[in-house]
């Protein structure tokens, strides 16, 4: 993996779930692969019976009932706007409509996958679903907190729901002041461009109406959240309920193994080679190098709107790129450990461990903030709001018997307790582990 890439594929950075392999076997394949599976799996228990109650996963939207196909909407501003995608095309959505109690309540999910930090990653970027609308799929399926099924998505089912695309490699917050120009390269950089764009037109469709606004995201998506949320509010009528999650976007500013501060290096480039300084928290800037204050821990404390934070403590993103980047990890013993939790070995785990302690540890003054809300779980996972299985299903992970959807639904209605922090691994049986064992 290219370092100036600094992300997994967009559907393993984002959560999704890219095998499909499985389609393939025919009925007997499957029973030979299912038997196999289970005698490995009984073997593995005799091996180890302390961690073999945790599962591992490779798709969690398997078999979660019908979703309707969304189609994608480039955006009707963006030409006269000049908000283009890095390549120069249009960025965009998919809109599904609110019906009965739910029409005049919207909630926008911000998509994810990752950030470019130089002109050539960025222009790698820009031949990518993640840099052109021309390679995006313009057909995607609702599921988790997208969801229109009521057994899926209890609280948000009925709600006018927004996938927002995202193609700009700065969380929509880069400027055009700093696109190259240089050897023939054209790149644009208008990620707040676009933003200002896209909420320009979902409000001119409806949201400018809203009663209750929901603003998510994942991953950089949810960054793109976190930067945005106050402005997303002040956007709205007063008399509007804005609030906003998000979902494995907590990215913390550790140094990684070696003791080198590669995640704060990376951001760097991210923050000065978009001109992204001019989208952050002011109050931070005032006060700290701007690439600092592209890291949440940095600005929540000046975000206005309530805001609910969805984290693994073992999150896999960030342990194999700010935690064990491949920088870091010159004999490659830890390539077993990042691909799947349960490979760690005792050193390995307490080093994780430490991470999720610090995790914690930054996170203690939000934990007192009265309008926020948490949700901790420790499981070996990335995005979590927007896959039926762990959004809200019966075998959905939880906290306290609630999944991630019971907790987000309770602290946004107010119905109950706001923060849950799970114990550490591997305690949690309801946890998902994820397997990248394939890819």
């Amino acid at each position: 993996m290219p370092a100036n890439q600094l992300r997994l594929p967009r559907s393993a950075a984002d959560g999704g779930f890219p095998w499909r392999w499985w389609r393939k076997l025919s009925k007997r394949q499957w029973t030979i692969a299912a038997a196999a599976a289970a005698a490995a799996f009984s073997v593995f228990l005799l091996i180890f019976p302390r961690i073999s109650f945790s599962r591992t996963f490779t798709d969690t939207n398997t078999n979660s009932g019908a979703s309707e196909w969304v189609q994608f909407t480039p955006s009707s501003k963006a030409q006269e706007k000049s908000a283009f995608c890095l390549d120069g095309s249009l960025p965009g959505y998919h809109i599904e409509r609110g019906f009965g109690s739910g029409s005049d309540s919207w909630l926008l999910h911000v998509e994810g996958g990752g950030w470019c930090n130089t002109v050539s990653s960025c222009s790698s970027r820009k031949r990518t679903s993640l840099g052109s609308s021309t390679y995006m799929e313009h057909r995607v399926q609702f599921f988790g907190i997208l969801s229109h099924d009521p057994l899926q998505n209890p609280d948000f089912f009925n709600w006018n729901k927004v996938k927002i695309r995202y193609c700009d490699g700065s969380s929509f917050s880069s400027h055009p002041e700093s696109e190259p120009n240089n050897n023939g390269t054209k790149i644009f950089f208008r990620g707040q461009l676009i933003w200002d764009t896209l909420m320009d037109e979902i409000l001119s469709i409806g949201m400018s109406k809203a009663k209750e606004a929901f603003l998510t995201g994942c991953s950089a998506g949810g960054l793109a959240t976190l930067i945005h949320c106050d402005d997303f509010r002040d956007l709205l009528p007063k008399d509007t309920n804005v609030k906003c999650l998000a979902d494995a976007s907590f990215f913390l500013n550790e140094k990684d193994i070696a003791g080198n501060p590669t995640i704060e290096s990376f951001y760097h480039g991210v923050v000065h080679n978009q001109g992204v300084a001019k989208s952050l928290n002011r109050d931070c800037v005032a006060r700290s190098e701007p690439s600092k204050c592209f890291f949440p821990q940095e600005f929540i404390a000046n975000i206005k709107t309530p805001i609910f934070l969805v984290q693994p403590a073992y999150d896999f993103w960030q342990i194999a790129n700010i935690l064990v980047p491949d920088s870091s990890d010159r004999n490659s013993s830890w390539i077993r450990c990042k691909l799947n939790i349960l490979n760690c070995d005792s050193k390995q785990l307490n080093v994780l461990h430490g991470f999720r302690n610090s995790l914690l540890k930054t996170l203690q003054k939000f934990r007192q903030n009265p309008k926020g809300g948490l949700f901790v779980n420790s499981c070996f996972v990335h995005c979590q709001t927007w896959a039926a299985g762990t959004w809200h299903s019966p075998t959905s992970p939880r906290i306290n018997n609630k999944t991630v959807a019971e907790a987000v639904g309770d602290w946004y209605f107010r119905r109950g307790e706001a923060v849950h922090i799970d114990c550490p691994f591997p305690c949690n049986p309801t946890c998902y582990h994820r397997d990248l064992t394939f890819g």
